[in-house]
């Protein structure tokens, strides 16, 4: 790996700890999918296991960092000014339904600014990372963002509920996390939704914003949910002129 803060080694160490489980249930999953019982449970319970790896391994290295993750809700420790968000499954539907798109999300907030994040894809084994003033990655790649110019050229990753008739290319993925690391590597162009939590999108954004993408001024709040548009800076303009009602 190139040269990574020692916050960000222990960040993809409990990664890939906790992507052993997840690989591990999902194969699990693949036989539960056709009984009449069904996999909620099953589901529900990997999140929580994967989760608590995840939570161990951060709290092991840095104890008093505090906690935001999406299972457990807020750990407050004695540090709160250096804060751990961890999604343990974004992407948790298409989890239950055996479509391997998901990933692990974990970001390190501190005074109020993300500062380092990861995007693990078990099942793709595919790592977006970045840490502030450092570049963004994709196992160990440099990423930049798209180049594209047209915007009629474009693919904009979405999801929600929202019927998306922006006159864009749009994808919904079922994933906010990857969609975020797919702008940040040029796989998408652009990305917008509404009514995310912090624990969805914050690795997402520093990953985006240190390959060279753009994004909206977003309050961190755990109990706000939140509104995001980013993209690669010649498409951000034309892709919100498109959004007039978003």
């Amino acid at each position: 790996m190139n040269s990574i803060s020692a916050n960000l080694n222990i960040m993809v160490k409990a990664a890939e700890k906790a992507s052993k489980i997840l690989i591990r249930d999902f194969g699990e999953l693949e036989k539960l999918q056709v009984s009449a019982k069904g996999p909620s449970d099953f589901v529900t319970n990997s999140d929580k296991k994967v989760e608590k790896i995840i939570i161990e391994e951060l709290i092991k290295s840095r104890k008093k960092f505090s906690v935001i993750s999406e299972e457990i809700g807020t750990i407050n420790n004695s540090d709160k000014d250096n804060i751990w968000i961890i999604d343990p499954i974004d992407g948790t539907t298409n989890f239950l339904h055996g479509v391997p798109h998901f990933a692990i999300s974990i970001a390190l907030m501190s005074k109020n600014e993300i500062v380092s994040g990861l995007v693990f894809d078990p099942i793709k084994n595919e790592m977006f990372y970045a840490e502030k003033n450092n570049g963004a990655f994709f196992n160990n790649k440099r990423i930049r963002v798209s180049k594209k110019k047209k915007i009629e050229e474009c693919l904009f990753g979405t999801g929600g509920k929202n019927e998306t008739n922006f006159n864009l290319n749009t994808r919904k993925s079922g994933s906010a996390a990857l969609d975020m690391a797919y702008v940040g590597s040029g796989r998408y162009d652009g990305y917008f939704q509404k009514n995310l939590n912090i624990w969805d999108i914050a690795a997402g954004i520093i990953i985006v914003k240190e390959a060279g993408g753009k994004i909206n001024d977003i309050m961190y709040s755990v109990d706000k949910e939140i509104k995001i548009l980013a993209g690669s800076n010649s498409i951000y303009d034309k892709m919100l002129e498109k959004l007039t009602n978003f």
